[in-house]
């Protein structure tokens, strides 16, 4: 009976084929706990991998990069059939491949180099707008204390992080997070005077 059936279908697509027509496409059966394409694993994953990016890069352009990445490396080697759990399982270990490779090209070398003409050049330019300099001063006057502080060693007089942490006594993780509060806190201020 088995060879039956296998002979009726081959005859089928051959007379199909021989008739000018396309071969009747395949149908794959799908669990209920895969997904029917790529598609929907896109869609299903996109946010999920983008957030984990996010959190540990902490800006958008290279979060959406990241993301990107993880599809395309994760695209070959993954099957659609595999379950949900499977996939969601598979795009994360992708995900961590991908932002170690990440860590490694950008702390791998000198993120920030400082050319010494450039930077004579740019001390020599008087770039201090009174207007700008008093809607800085405006916007620090309503900070909290520890804020304006950090700002102003910061930002003001040009002090490194381990500088201002030393200043105010705190350590420099401390500092870079004050630091991080104290500009979206200046954001939001900054932004309530211009409306």
């Amino acid at each position: 009976m088995g060879r039956r059936f296998g002979a009726r279908r081959r005859k089928a697509g051959e007379e199909a084929a021989g008739a000018g027509q396309d071969a009747p496409a395949r149908l794959r059966v799908v669990g209920p706990d895969a997904y029917p394409d790529w598609e929907a694993v896109y869609r299903d994953n996109v946010e999920r991998v983008y957030r984990l990016m996010f959190a540990k890069v902490g800006n958008r352009p290279d979060a959406e990069d990241l993301t990107t990445e993880v599809f395309l490396v994760a695209l070959k080697p993954l099957r659609v059939s595999a379950s949900v759990g499977e996939v969601r399982a598979y795009l994360l270990a992708t995900a961590r491949t991908v932002l170690a490779t990440h860590w490694r090209r950008t702390l791998g070398r000198e993120i920030t180099v400082l050319d010494d003409e450039r930077e004579v050049a740019v001390l020599e330019t008087d770039t201090e707008d009174p207007a700008k300099l008093a809607r800085a001063e405006a916007i620090l006057a309503q900070l909290p204390e520890r804020y304006r502080r950090i700002l102003r060693l910061r930002f003001l007089q040009a002090c490194s992080l381990k500088e201002a942490a030393a200043e105010l006594d705190i350590t420099v993780g401390n500092a870079k997070v004050l630091q991080h509060r104290a500009l979206r806190q200046a954001a939001v201020v900054a932004e309530r005077m211009e409306t």
